[in-house]
């Protein structure tokens, strides 16, 4: 069996290539620099070839899976989201523990799906979310659809939300939407 490199060993700053704004492929070589931004003591593995996907005329992609020790901080810390349940006044308030909504103190009766989705827009308030972003993170990866979806369910959902606060889903025209927690009263 092949042993699996360790990258607990210190490695300069300034070997460490620049951000880049958005993800490429990267060849073989490049794997190294991209293990430099791994934390300590993490383990780089060639992921399964079944379980890297295939896309339509494009050079075969190559996965790898990042072991990290569970006493380990993950390499990327990432805050919170804010928790409507957090503020008993909130207008619109999503318990994601008892799979709850509520709209001005009102039980909203919402499908899983419209459900997940009001709970993601929830905990972004303030962020616009493309279609693409929404049906990746609230259906999956594994989902097969389009942004036209999302425009089904938000509409549901705004029906469902009642007229005092179905503008709190806003529609950024060509983009996706927003979620705007409503003034409260």
């Amino acid at each position: 069996m092949a042993t699996t490199p360790s990258l607990s060993s210190p490695v300069p700053a300034a070997s460490v290539p620049p951000a880049r704004a958005r993800l490429r492929a990267v060849d073989r070589e490049d794997v190294a620099a991209v293990a430099r931004l791994l934390p300590p003591g993490a383990t780089l593995l060639p992921a399964p070839p079944d379980a890297v996907p295939v896309l339509p005329g494009g050079p075969r992609m190559v996965g790898y899976l990042v072991l990290v020790p569970a006493d380990r901080q993950p390499p990327f810390p990432q805050a919170a989201p804010a928790d409507a349940t957090d503020d008993p006044a909130a207008p619109i308030r999503v318990d994601p523990a008892r799979r709850t909504a509520e709209a001005g103190g009102r039980h909203l009766d919402l499908t899983y799906l419209e459900f997940e989705l009001l709970a993601h827009l929830v905990a972004h308030p303030d962020r616009v979310h493309t279609r693409d972003l929404l049906v990746s993170t609230v259906w999956g990866y594994g989902h097969v659809g389009d942004g036209r979806t999302v425009d089904v369910h938000i509409a549901r959902l705004r029906r469902k939300l009642g007229p005092e606060f179905r503008d709190a889903i806003r529609t950024v025209r060509r983009v996706g939407y927003m979620y705007v927690p409503p003034a409260r009263s």
